[in-house]
């Protein structure tokens, strides 16, 4: 069976001015996210968009939300994005000591629950238990904080190892990747293990938007 890669753009690399428009450019394609970089400029030295934008996202959205909570305090967010319609809700192993209390705060609000590790921190922090408790790890490939960056190369065998103990535990979690991903890494990823990817600038630097998308997904 040939396994179903989501790409996920990232709303940060859209044009605000038309965002609307923006989303509805991507209503045909199928297994495909909306991720929302979500930044306190504390976490992370960025600020971007608030609730009034990832309201009116919810409501005008045909695919499933991703919010990528890069802040400080990732409660404050899950708790008042609720009714938002957001589908995954990933904080980062950073922000916090209280991981399984995250986990199953976001579980009784949310469908989806991620965790996410900074490209310096080793997979080797997530417990197994926890892996058996989220749906998404993402992966950053970047540091985290603005878009058009390079891809990091030693995130392949980060993948390689956190699909190697998804195997073992029997896991059902997606490795989701993010930040300069193009062409190039997206075969090489998906190969290693990765079956969700976040691309920005990629995506809405070079419209129509389906056939970079497809080029981020081959044989799909």
């Amino acid at each position: 069976m040939m396994r179903k890669i989501i790409i996920a753009p990232s709303i940060l690399a859209a044009n605000f001015l038309k965002l609307e428009s923006e989303l509805n450019a991507f209503n045909k394609i199928e297994n495909m996210w909306f991720h929302l970089d979500i930044m306190d400029a504390h976490f992370v030295p960025n600020l971007t968009f608030g609730h009034p934008i990832v309201y009116q996202l919810g409501k005008c959205a045909r695919h499933p939300l991703d919010a990528h909570l890069m802040v400080d305090n990732p409660t404050f967010y899950i708790n008042t994005f609720v009714g938002y319609n957001i589908h995954n809700l990933t904080f980062h192993f950073e922000s916090t000591v209280h991981h399984d209390s995250l986990i199953h705060n976001i579980k009784n609000n949310y469908p989806s629950v991620g965790i996410s590790l900074n490209p310096c921190t080793s997979v080797d922090v997530l417990p197994d238990y926890l892996l058996t408790m989220v749906d998404v790890v993402l992966l950053m490939s970047v540091n985290p904080g603005f878009g058009g960056q390079k891809f990091i190369p030693y995130i392949y065998s980060k993948v390689e190892k956190l699909n190697l103990r998804r195997e073992q535990l029997n896991a059902k979690f997606q490795i989701q990747v993010d930040g300069g991903i193009e062409e190039s890494q997206a075969a090489d990823l998906i190969q290693r293990g990765a079956d969700n990817l976040v691309a920005g600038t990629y995506i809405f630097s070079s419209p129509p938007y389906d056939a970079r998308i497809s080029l981020l997904r081959p044989n799909s």
